[in-house]
């Protein structure tokens, strides 16, 4: 990440460090069928441009997922995590919707995630995913079951394989338009022009899932409203980490439609398969399925305790400045204050053995650095060099520094012209070895299912486990909004170590 992306990157989630990790070969990731990307019906050319009669076909060719995709799937999301109670719900869950869906004679494997991400997706073999992270926040069986009616309705509805079509064929045509029939600009134009379209096409695919979905749901005898407090959850937790109360919009290129136009749409399509009420929640038996489960960071790929990251496999750990809320995802760990004004990222960059420091942040930074303020100095006995960047809008301090055989930045923006230098210098100078003791202690937090004996949500919330917004956290995690008192003798999810 450099300068124009660190403003935008905080608040993102997506796993843990993933400082090893490889994307998917192509065709695997253009068979995924995704809760988080994906979709049905737009002209992948537009008209504007005509697409010349040389330009080859792909119709009727397939592409499936071997056993080795799905092992490097589920490796690229932290393994599977060994939960019986829960896997056997969502097997369960899974046969009750099949058999309601449109293709019963489909045959369907789910795969629970060890990943603190809340995702879910299919293969177009009937392979499903759900993440532990989408298992904590869901609130009772008929949302997940909504989860996993939405996933079902992308294999019967074959969006993976038309989604495939259009991005080979957009590939095939831009190719020939310009290197066969020479024509750059054209073939530019097209492969511009089909990445609207294909995002557009994504959208609707899953808005059409979300209808299939609650059909299903219905059928299977689920609340159909599952779907949407299901979204709803999901947006409010998509606000909560962005830290500004409301969840982003997705652009043109998103290929998602926005959380609100889902809710609306699938709490529609529920009214027309009758009044809430009509089907089950079996919320007492989902709680009872995910107490004890794993919640947030797995400690082995590095973990936020408060203020304090600790990651024992690298062997390393730091404690960001007062005022930071720091997250762990998938390629950073992220932070940013209360109000915004300044944030902070860490991750490894590539660098040769006989690369200068110096050159690494030059290297990997995509605003200009002054000259001036480069210095080559240990930070906490280790190999390092930190400079200044002035961007129009913030002000970064940077730094690289060479543990072992690794290289890792440290990034720190302050919004207008004030140096972050001072705040900067005790966050790098944190930077120490982990210890046998701390790596031995370090557990992950898990969700304990707990009665609640009075009415008010801020007796449990202070039961939590987590760095900051206890109450908020609490409240999303339970379906709950602010100001509605508990109900004294009913059970509830709490984080805790």
């Amino acid at each position: 990440m450099g300068g124009r992306t660190i403003d935008r990157a905080v608040g993102r989630s997506a796993g843990g460090l993933g400082l090893a990790r490889r994307p998917l070969g192509l065709a695997l990731a253009l068979a995924l069928s995704a809760c988080a990307g994906e979709q049905t019906g737009a002209v992948l050319v537009p008209a504007a441009v005509t697409v010349p009669a040389e330009a080859p076909r792909t119709t009727g060719r397939a592409r499936t997922a071997t056993d080795a995709d799905h092992a490097k799937l589920v490796a690229s999301f932290g393994g599977e995590h060994r939960a019986p109670a829960v896997l056997r719900l969502l097997t369960e869950v899974t046969d009750r919707l099949v058999r309601a869906s449109d293709r019963p004679d489909q045959t369907y494997a789910v795969t629970l995630l060890d990943a603190p991400v809340v995702n879910a997706f299919a293969l177009p073999s009937g392979r499903l995913y759900v993440t532990r992270g989408l298992v904590a926040l869901a609130g009772d069986t008929s949302e997940i079951a909504a989860v996993l009616a939405h996933e079902i309705a992308h294999v019967t509805l074959s969006h993976a394989t038309a989604r495939t079509e259009l991005e080979l064929r957009a590939q095939l045509v831009s190719r020939v338009v310009a290197d066969v029939l020479n024509d750059p600009v054209t073939g530019a134009q097209l492969q511009s022009q089909s990445r609207f379209a294909l995002a557009r096409f994504s959208r609707e695919q899953e808005l059409e899932a979300d209808a299939a979905g609650v059909r299903t749901l219905a059928k299977a005898g689920y609340d159909p409203f599952g779907a949407g407090r299901f979204l709803t959850a999901l947006n409010r937790t998509l606000a909560l980490k962005s830290g500004g109360g409301t969840a982003a919009e997705p652009d043109m290129l998103a290929t998602h439609p926005g959380t609100a136009e889902r809710i609306g749409l699938v709490t529609r399509a529920a009214r027309r398969t009758g009044a809430p009420g009509v089907g089950t929640d079996d919320r007492a038996a989902y709680l009872a399925a995910i107490d004890g489960l794993a919640y947030g960071d797995n400690p082995g790929a590095g973990a936020v305790r408060g203020r304090r990251f600790v990651h024992p496999s690298l062997g390393i750990a730091f404690e960001v400045p007062d005022g930071f809320a720091i997250e762990n995802t998938r390629n950073a760990v992220l932070g940013t204050t209360g109000e915004g004004s300044r944030r902070l990222l860490f991750d490894q960059v590539e660098a040769k053995d006989d690369q200068g420091l110096d050159a690494v942040l030059r290297a990997t930074w995509n605003d200009a650095i002054d000259p001036a303020s480069i210095e080559l100095r240990p930070i906490a006995g280790h190999p390092a060099a930190t400079a200044l960047s002035r961007g129009k809008d913030w002000t970064f301090r940077l730094a690289a520094i060479r543990v072992g055989e690794a290289t890792f930045r440290l990034i720190m923006a302050a919004k207008g012209a004030t140096d972050p230098d001072p705040a900067f210098r005790r966050w790098t100078a944190s930077l120490a070895a982990v210890s046998p003791a701390e790596t031995a202690a370090l557990k992950p937090l898990r969700l304990q299912i707990v009665i609640a004996s009075s009415g008010s949500a801020d007796d449990l919330a202070r039961r939590m486990a987590v760095a900051d917004r206890a109450l908020d956290r609490f409240l999303v995690l339970n379906g709950l909004e602010r100001g509605v008192p508990l109900k004294p003798g009913q059970s509830y999810k709490v984080v805790v170590e």
